[in-house]
């Protein structure tokens, strides 16, 4: 497969101006199949006066029109399924089902926030005066620059666009170099939708290139960024200084809290297939395991059981349940991470190494007794990685799941209600799900508290980050 990329600006395909592209690889064979367009200042002033353009038309559109736009664009999306899955399998190297079902996840969400379009409510306020009319009303906020990772290549731009689009804002992306002709097709899907000109711009380059041109510009009002903690409290900051609004799904370091009273063999089923998936490349994946003595080696016994049957391969064959990651150097890293555990004498109870062959390949690597000391227990390992380590009381257990400065997504398995209720007062994450995977679905909120971002980018308070309130009053005479 041989995958070029373009840039997409003021509604055209376009190669970068200067002619520069990057090269794309398999990693599950390390070959170049294709290159992307590497936007230099000359392409990104054309995207900004582009989108400016753009958002004077769109936020002129009605809410029900931008609303079928979106909705022909969802169809078209799930009509190209086939197609994207295999692109995105080839250059971010997730199995075939799991792509297919990011492209198919990403059309639900174009479909929920269409529906959002069309319920950005103000409020009549009671007034002191009886001649006198108080009201607020919403409005796009403007031209918004969003920037996304590789790891879930359509799914991370997905949210951001169709919120900007609701809303009636422009945006620019800032695509992942890593996996650029997947984002590709779902631009092009709202181009063939008939999005105007203008209104959508999709560019490709140096990271810190593109932040340091856009966020800053007079012309982008909004920021959103998914990536690390390190980076967004740097883009953060930046925008801070020049008072843009943001949005920030940062990195986390999931624990799931096992007790006693749990269904252990739903908890071991359902959390080995969340850890492994996108071979641990997700910043919600469950890492460390908190498990109540008395289960203890039970849970274990049946999280490896579960983590032993995965078949690791490319992504391209249809029998792949995990792909390889995607670069050389995060197989380094979870090396790094397995060695020092070990050394601090934590037991591998599964897997361990790489895998030797083209690509960049490790075994689904399960780890049990992990001190807190080790570099595992406090990095985000993002990875095929999962730390088992054991509790006794409530309080030991809540006292690990909030030790670090991450609060993205957390999960548990208990059969008591009160322990329910407890800990959805107690754990610091911005998602919990207890008893199940109840998380990542466009209806709900997606985000984090602490070190781990700052907003949401589902359920129905995602689009309010791309509004303004503005108060009206009107006195009349009678």
């Amino acid at each position: 497969m041989n995958i070029d990329t373009p840039l997409y600006l003021d509604g055209e395909w376009r190669p970068a101006i200067a002619g520069k592209r990057i090269a794309v690889s398999n990693p599950a064979t390390g070959e170049v199949i294709g290159y992307v367009a590497h936007a230099g200042e000359a392409d990104l002033a054309l995207a900004v006066e582009a989108t400016r353009k753009g958002f004077a038309t769109w936020r002129a559109t009605g809410a029900f029109e931008r609303a079928k736009l979106m909705r022909r664009a969802a169809n078209l999306l799930r009509e190209r399924a086939e197609g994207i899955a295999a692109i995105m399998t080839a250059e971010q190297g997730k199995p075939l089902a799991q792509a297919r079902d990011e492209v198919l996840k990403s059309a639900d969400t174009i479909d929920w926030f269409a529906g959002e379009a069309q319920r950005t409510y103000g409020q009549i306020i009671p007034a002191r005066s009886p001649n006198v009319i108080q009201q607020t009303i919403k409005v796009p906020v403007g031209p918004v620059a969003a920037f996304t990772p590789w790891n879930f290549p359509i799914n991370q731009i997905v949210r951001k666009l169709s919120a900007a689009l609701a809303a009636g804002c422009s945006i620019i992306i800032k695509g992942p170099e890593e996996t650029p002709a997947s984002p590709a097709e779902l631009i092009r899907a709202f181009h063939d939708a008939g999005l105007p000109a203008g209104v959508l711009g999709l560019v490709y380059g140096v990271p810190a290139e593109i932040s340091n041109y856009l966020i800053p510009h007079p012309d982008i009002r909004k920021i959103s960024f998914t990536g690390s903690t390190r980076v967004g409290k740097q883009l953060a900051a930046m925008a801070s200084q020049h008072m843009k609004k943001i949005t920030m799904e940062l990195g986390g370091h999931a624990p799931v809290l096992v007790f006693a009273d749990g269904d252990i063999e739903a908890a071991a089923r359902q959390m080995a297939y969340l850890k492994f998936m996108n071979a641990g490349q997700i910043c919600v994946a469950p890492t460390r395991f908190i498990v109540q003595r008395p289960v203890y080696e039970a849970f274990i016994e049946k999280f490896v059981a579960a983590a032993g049957k995965i078949v690791v391969d490319d992504g391209s064959k249809e029998t792949t349940t995990m792909g390889p990651l995607v670069h050389a150097r995060a197989v380094e890293h979870i090396a790094s991470l397995v060695e020092d555990a070990v050394a601090q004498g934590a037991r591998i109870a599964l897997g361990g190494k790489r895998i030797v062959r083209p690509g960049n390949f490790f075994e689904p690597t399960v780890l049990r007794d992990v001190p807190v000391a080790a570099r595992a227990m406090n990095d985000e390992p993002f990875g095929p990685l999962a730390l088992i380590t054991p509790f006794d009381t409530y309080a030991e257990a809540i006292a690990e799941a909030n030790r670090l400065p991450y609060g993205l997504a957390a999960y548990a398995y208990t059969g008591d209600a009160s322990t329910v209720i407890a800990l959805g007062r107690d754990v610091e994450a911005g998602m919990l799900s207890i008893n199940h995977v109840g998380i990542s679905l466009p209806e709900v909120p997606f985000g984090g508290t602490k070190d781990s971002g700052m907003g949401t980018e589902g359920g129905s308070e995602a689009i309010e980050s791309y509004l303004e309130t503005r108060f009206v009053t009107v006195a009349g005479t009678l």
